[in-house]
């Protein structure tokens, strides 16, 4: 086929990089390391792929932010998860995407999971290949890597100073099915030159392995296909399997290989799969139910202040309160849902941006003589008309409650989301949330 035009989406001071081309319902292709638009096409065994996928789809292809054709990043610099979840709805819209099927594979299956639980009226469906809830170990994931085998590994990354020295390194334990293949190697390695410059893909993956989905996984509330190689040599096949038995109605298919790339080895069952989930019918998510980030605020010692006031000045300063507290909620692109006394709800469709937004609340009411205190969570909630419900706000009411003056908590989850977005914070210890089962890890923002 003839090599598409390479596009690009801006969103703020980033371009990204984009490629449609293809046939039929939409599906966006977020590949693993080893991708560049345009360099895609001098790799035979990606661009066979490619051409594949767009046999059955009209297919988007892009480059995140940092790699490839897409502006890049200075070394040791990363972008956190929810920023790479805001530039693929960035380009969606670029490339008039009408609700996509997503395919995630690797590291960008975190990306495309959380654009689907954030976004469910945006996508129809999801398909993950060789991906994971969180790269470090957990109880729940005792196969993931210790913090001790990935620093090993980012020593490994510092020691290759050749590029075929790097490239000869992952074929024999992540490619093998080239082996013996000098051409395919040596196309490889220029992918891989082209994808990043040497020193960039450390800072990403060290972002990357802060990230724990665990706790979300539930709120994906649409058809999901999960795709694993049995023999994966980069991620086990109990990754595969943890997503399938969390995320609602996914099916698991286990293919056999040792290949971490889906378009080396045997890739014919993963097209196979991937184009009968496609153009088959499913049913449409439930635009109803998604993931957010939930705020509260409210004012510390409001009743002493009342009575120190009197009702009517009382009166004009919880408005100037309001006033500023609205403004900021609109700043972040968060929405409102109530105000209750000298309180706030309000939503987001990112966890840094619900933080920084309550940091930056607590900052710019102190000058009214006013210290608040505020909760962040994010979890599932679901929609009824200009209000939401669901455990996740009751999470989110918990937390706030807990949190001193000119204080801002957050959940272990919006903790786990927000790696790489240069937010820091300080343990606050376990508790128990009244009406909520277990014992929660609660975090102090650090200003």
């Amino acid at each position: 086929m003839e090599r598409p035009d390479t596009r690009y989406a801006v969103r703020g001071d980033a371009a990204l990089a984009y490629q449609v081309f293809g046939n039929g319902p939409d599906l966006g292709y977020l590949p693993a390391f080893g991708f560049n638009v345009e360099g895609n096409w001098d790799m035979p065994l990606h661009a066979a792929l490619l051409e594949r996928l767009a046999s059955f789809a009209r297919l988007t292809v892009t480059d995140r932010r940092g790699f490839g054709c897409s502006d890049r990043l200075p070394p040791g610099q990363a972008t956190p998860l929810e920023e790479h979840a805001d530039d693929l709805i960035a380009v969606t819209d670029a490339a008039y995407c009408s609700r996509s099927v997503l395919f995630g594979v690797g590291e960008a299956g975190f990306i495309a999971m959380l654009a689907a639980a954030s976004h469910p009226d945006r996508f129809a469906g999801l398909i993950l290949f060789d991906a994971a809830p969180c790269w470090r170990r957990t109880d729940d994931t005792p196969w993931a890597w210790s913090d001790h085998e990935w620093e090993a590994q980012f020593a490994y990354f510092r020691q290759a100073t050749r590029l075929s020295e790097h490239t000869e390194g992952y074929v024999r334990e992540a490619a093998r099915s080239l082996l013996g293949d000098a051409l395919a190697i040596r196309q490889l390695a220029t992918l891989f030159a082209l994808t990043a410059t040497p020193r960039y893909p450390e800072a990403e993956v060290r972002a990357m392995a802060k990230v724990d989905l665990r706790q979300l996984l539930p709120s994906i509330r649409m058809p999901t296909l999960v795709l694993h190689r049995t023999d994966s040599p980069t991620e086990p096949v109990e990754s595969g399997r943890f997503l399938a038995e969390r995320i609602p109605g996914a099916r698991l298919v286990e293919l056999p290989g040792s290949d971490a790339l889906p378009w080396i080895g045997e890739c014919g069952a993963v097209l196979t799969e991937a184009e009968e989930f496609v153009v088959g019918s499913r049913p449409a998510p439930d635009p109803s139910r998604m993931l957010a980030t939930v705020l509260f605020t409210d004012v510390v010692g409001s009743t002493e202040r009342a009575s120190e006031l009197g009702d009517a000045a009382w009166g004009v300063l919880l408005e100037q309160h309001r006033v500023v507290v609205r403004d900021l909620i609109r700043h972040y692109r968060g929405v409102e849902v109530n105000t209750a006394g000298d309180g706030f709800l309000a939503t987001f469709d990112g966890p840094a941006r619900g933080v920084r937004c309550a940091q930056t609340i607590v900052d710019a009411i102190q000058p009214l003589g006013l210290e608040i205190r505020a909760g962040v969570h994010t979890g599932e909630i679901e929609v009824a008309g200009e209000d939401v419900r669901g455990i996740a706000v009751h999470i989110g009411a918990r937390v706030s409650a807990l949190a001193g003056a000119s204080q801002v908590l957050v959940s272990q989850t919006v903790k786990d989301l927000v790696a790489g977005s240069g937010l820091v914070f300080e343990d606050a210890g376990e508790h128990e949330l009244k009406g909520v089962p277990d014992r929660w890890r609660l975090y102090r923002v650090v200003a």
